[in-house]
């Protein structure tokens, strides 16, 4: 497999991957060309229409790397339009590998495709059912996607997958709804839960997906450090306090707070910060062939010195 084609490239792990690709073989692809280095070629690319189609059959790829999602929506955006992006995106991109011959498809999912739920084992294998919750935009539509790529298996085993259901990116520059999390005066926790977190190094996705996109095997893989740490693992390495609540007061806050514009999120937070998907990494190491070089300790105490923590 030689010509690589990448949606999303723009962004941090597609800037890597087209960096450690040799030039001729990678087509990076996003609405904007962005940060990419001078040498990677790049064509538009809007995953929301007939876009993928046209630019397949042009650069007749062997392999296709899906990583155009949305994890943090800017202001303004409705859920709507990141559904888009995330659903409609990645049918449209399954559709055009299908029609021009793609040998194989890495799409980058998440481990927020299993769900916030009471019930999920800890840790979560890759055996595990996708419960994204509907109340959460970003695990509803991982889930919708993993959907869409299960179908895809079956009708068209001829379409080889790798499926990276991914855990809590941090390193530098990284910075979404978690990190911020992380840089409030206390760390928020619901009364009775651990609040575990597992963390990857962005350097090691990079790698990772770069093994995915070259002579990596395919198959569904959790991409998490080894171990996770508790929120009081976290608030004792930060030297912060916790404040614990419960969850129906936290819960009854935030259904107030919302419509008066207090705070952006809403009373199906709770569960978030409840029930955090805890991702197991053995098929990684074992069955992929790649042994993330930090744990999640070590990815946070990193990320914990850059940010100036």
């Amino acid at each position: 497999m030689s010509r690589v084609l990448i949606t999303g490239g723009a962004g941090m792990i597609g800037r890597a991957l087209a960096e450690a690709l040799p030039p001729g073989d990678v087509l990076a692809t996003d609405l904007a060309r962005g940060d990419l280095p001078d040498h990677v070629r790049f064509r538009r690319l809007d995953v929301t229409g007939d876009d993928a189609h046209a630019v397949l059959a042009d650069a007749r790829p062997d392999v296709v790397v899906h990583l155009a999602s949305i994890v943090t929506p800017p202001p303004g955006m409705t859920r709507e339009k990141a559904h888009a992006v995330d659903v409609t995106g990645t049918r449209n991109v399954l559709a055009a590998c299908v029609a021009h011959g793609v040998k194989r498809l890495v799409v980058t999912s998440s481990g927020a495709a299993y769900g916030y739920h009471a019930d999920n084992p800890t840790p979560l294998t890759e055996d595990d059912a996708c419960r994204g919750n509907p109340e959460f935009a970003y695990a509803d539509h991982k889930r919708q996607v993993e959907e869409l790529l299960a179908e895809a298996r079956s009708k068209h085993p001829e379409l080889e997958q790798v499926v990276l259901r991914i855990g809590t990116v941090l390193g530098a520059g990284v910075d979404n709804q978690i990190t911020a999390l992380f840089q409030r005066k206390r760390l928020l926790a619901i009364k009775g839960s651990d609040s575990p977190f597992v963390f990857i190094w962005a350097r090691d996705l990079a790698r990772i997906v770069t093994r995915a996109a070259t002579d990596g095997p395919a198959g569904i893989y959790n991409v998490a450090g080894d171990g996770w740490l508790s929120v009081e693992a976290l608030a004792a390495k930060l030297n912060k306090p916790v404040l614990r609540l419960p969850a129906g007061l936290l819960k009854a806050a935030l259904a107030i707070g919302r419509p008066l514009g207090l705070t952006q999120y809403g009373p199906e937070q709770v569960r978030f910060l409840q029930y955090r998907p805890v991702l197991a990494n053995d098929r990684l190491k074992h069955v992929f062939g790649y042994t993330p070089e930090l744990s999640s300790a070590e990815v946070f105490d990193l990320w914990q010195r850059e940010a100036g923590l």
